[in-house]
């Protein structure tokens, strides 16, 4: 099984994979996140003055599409995170479980002021993250994805109801 666990930047969906991974018993379980397959430098976007991490061409999406392949040949379970998980149809093709964790602007604003990960972002690139997310994203909020609060935390009944693991 394929699960594939989408959303905008700080919303939860690295917290969620772990819980998820947790909570299996008796299966193997590997998680995919999507930030371990960026492009080289140089072939990463840029906006004004910085790398367009945002942007889906920072995205190795034939490596990352491999590598699930090759993960569910060793796994059973195979839970793959990011922001940009539903961008390439191709990819989009492997999940069998589709979870999209969302998160209001404000929710947004207040943790991604606070992470200082790659130093002080600002403003201006805040916002573009936001609006990139769901200008990049080819989401179909149909019946087959499970669409889940990232603001105040996880119901585990009904995602795991949703993965079938009760």
């Amino acid at each position: 099984m394929v699960i594939a666990i989408g959303g905008v930047s700080r919303a939860g969906k690295t917290t969620l994979a772990n819980r998820l991974k947790n909570q299996v018993i008796g299966k193997s379980v590997a998680i995919l996140c999507q930030d371990d397959f960026v492009q080289e430098l140089p072939k990463i976007p840029k906006i004004q003055d910085r790398v367009d991490w945002e942007h889906p061409d920072s995205i190795d999406h034939e490596v990352f599409r491999k590598a699930i392949i090759e993960a569910t040949k060793k796994f059973d379970i195979v839970i793959v995170e990011g922001l940009l998980v539903y961008y390439d149809q191709k990819t989009a093709a492997l999940y069998d479980k589709k979870i999209f964790v969302e998160i209001d602007y404000g929710t947004f604003l207040y943790r991604k002021e606070r992470d200082h990960r790659w130093g002080i972002e600002p403003a201006w690139y805040i916002i573009h993250v936001w609006e990139s997310f769901f200008k990049y994203n080819n989401i179909d909020f149909d019946d087959s994805i499970l669409v889940v609060s990232g603001k105040v935390g996880f119901i585990d009944s009904v995602i795991n109801a949703y993965l079938g693991f009760e």
